[in-house]
This record gives structure tokens, C-alpha cells and sequence, in this order.
């Protein structure tokens, strides 16, 4: 397909997500509805079916993704491997929103389904609020400087009502997605934030800190994913769905969790700016790897390399 004219290929490919969208959305839907029954068993059933929709999903646009483009697909995967049988917490580079999507692919059949931290706010959202606790994601219940300092009492109650969240996923093998960026990344963007990188944006430390605060225990590793998308820096979504999409570019490099890690991020100072100081030598290491791929004629730096570039 990707020998059709753009302007043809383009509204056909946007048809066939749009339809698989609306075709597993409707059967989740139903199974969200189904789920309220009160009763154990039937609540179980529920969840498997629309967790199997789920993957089909993904699968799905995957294979679409395939179909309309021609897409070298390049990856270099941490020696230890991935599972399905472990707990992961993914932080990547945003650069579009196809960037979900191909995180979920590259997910599909390796390792656990990816959930995403959702706000509180959306739970109670038409459609959304509801997809989201039939497919178990969590939610993020986060409580401002100023509304504690009114309310000491809730200090720490954040962190409580996201464990308790969490805590379906105790016994089941979990993937959670944070773009620690916060937003995609563009040329514009890195003016406005005064981003001191060449490629990304500033990370924001808070969301990922949540994270591991209320799930870090669980976790067997992070995985630090680099993207790049070497031929088409721009409108990268147009690029898929017209079938110009040519090379993706993914490095995944697997770190520990450690104690160092988990602490009180919005109340102790002092693990905050360490928390900051780990996080930002992260980025400067992806932009250093990014910068090394292109000056290397886009050959893909093995992590030996880029830890030997940095230090």
C-alpha cells in the first residue's frame, strides 16, 4: 500500500485505525458495563476479555503500521533480555503521538501489557474514566503544596490512594509508560523552556518519583527507551499514515531499582534534588546518544559506546 499516492493512502490508513479504535472500544465498552456485576468470578472474566481486546488492539495497529509503510524497524535490547513474567517501569523520549503506539508495539507478545498513570480527574470522564478502570489502569491522586499546607493531615495520602490502586498489579506483571518530558517534544518547545538540550526537552522529575514512591517495591527494572525517528523529524503521524514512515530507531537500556530511588519527593529536599540530579544525567546521556547517532552516519551506538562517550 505504500506505493499509493499520499493524499490517497493518508484518509484510507486513517479509516482502518479509526475502525479498529471504534471496534475494540465498543466491545470494551460493553465489558466495562458487564464488570459493575457484583460478582467475583464474572468481574474476573470481564477484566481477561477486555484486556484480551487489549492486545488485539495493539496487534492490530501494529499490522497496519506494517502494511502502509515500508519501515525498517531498528532496535537494541538491554543483554538481559525482557519477560512477561516481570514488573517494568518504561521512561522514554516524546517526540509525537505515534510514539504510543509504537511503545505498545513494541511491548506486544515480550513483555506485560503498558498501563499509564492517569490522573484522578479522569476516572469520573465519559467513555475514558470507565475504559480505563475496566483495563485496570492506575490513577494518580497528587495533592499540591498549598492544599497541604492547609490540610497537613493528607500528607501522604496521595501516595496511600495510588498504592491502593496499584495494588491489583501485586500479582500481575505490569508495564508503566511515563514520558517524563510531559509533552512532545519540538524546536518551539525547547525555545520556550529554555531546554539546555539538543534533542529533548527538560524531564520532569515529579511523575516518575510518584511512580516509584507508590510502586517501586514491585518493579525488577527500569528501562530507559531512546526513540528516533531518523528520516522523518517532522509531522511524524502524517508521515505513518501516508506511508512515508521509513526508519524507527529504539534503544532500550535496563536499569536497577534501588533504594536511592523511593523516597518522598514533594516533602524531603534533599531526595528531590538527588532525585533531579539522577534524572537529568539520564537525559544528558539520551541527547549525548541521540547527538552520537546522528554524527555517526545514523548508525545505531551500542550502550558500551554511549557509556564510554559519556563518562
Amino acid at each position: 500500500m505504500s506505493t499509493l499516492p499520499a493524499w490517497v493512502l493518508a484518509p484510507i490508513s486513517f479509516a482502518l485505525f479509526a475502525l479498529n479504535l471504534a471496534f475494540w472500544g465498543s466491545i470494551v465498552l460493553v465489558f466495562s458495563l458487564l464488570r459493575l456485576l457484583p460478582i467475583t468470578g464474572w468481574q474476573r472474566f470481564c477484566s481477561r476479555a477486555v484486556h484480551g481486546c487489549y492486545h488485539q488492539w495493539i496487534g492490530i495497529n501494529a499490522f497496519f503500521i506494517k502494511l502502509v509503510n515500508n519501515l525498517d524497524w531498528q532496535e537494541q535490547l538491554p543483554a538481559e533480555g525482557l519477560s512477561r513474567e516481570q514488573w517494568y517501569l518504561m521512561i522514554a523520549n516524546h517526540q509525537s503521538w505515534l510514539d504510543v503506539v509504537l511503545l505498545m508495539q513494541f511491548t506486544h507478545g515480550r513483555m506485560p501489557l503498558p498501563k499509564f498513570f492517569l490522573k484522578e480527574e479522569l476516572r469520573w470522564v465519559p467513555f475514558i474514566g470507565m475504559g480505563a478502570w475496566a483495563l485496570d489502569m492506575p490513577f494518580m491522586k497528587r495533592y499540591s503544596q498549598a492544599y497541604l499546607a492547609k490540610h497537613p493531615e493528607l500528607k501522604g495520602q496521595d501516595i496511600e490512594s495510588t498504592k491502593r490502586s496499584c495494588e491489583k498489579f501485586r500479582h500481575q506483571p505490569t508495564t508503566i509508560i511515563n514520558f517524563v518530558e510531559g509533552t512532545r517534544c519540538s524546536k518551539t518547545k525547547q525555545r520556550l523552556k529554555k531546554s539546555p538540550f539538543e534533542h529533548l526537552l527538560p524531564p520532569k522529575a515529579g511523575g516518575i518519583a510518584f511512580t516509584l514512591a507508590s510502586m517501586g517495591e514491585q518493579f525488577d527494572a527500569i528501562l530507559d527507551v531512546t526513540l528516533i525517528y531518523p528520516d522523518n523529524p517532522k509531522h511524524i503521524v502524517l508521515a505513518m499514515l501516508s506511508g512515508k514512515l521509513k526508519r524507527v530507531v529504539l534503544q532500550v537500556e535496563r536499569l536497577p531499582v534501588t533504594e536511592a530511588m523511593i523516597g518522598d519527593y514533594f516533602g524531603d529536599d534533599s531526595f528531590r534534588q538527588q532525585f533531579q540530579q539522577w534524572l537529568n544525567e539520564r537525559w544528558q546521556r539520551k541527547d549525548q546518544l541521540i547527538t552520537d547517532f546522528h554524527r555517526s552516519g545514523q548508525r545505531l551506538t551500542s550502550l558500551a559506546e554511549s557509556r564510554a562517550s559519556s563518562a
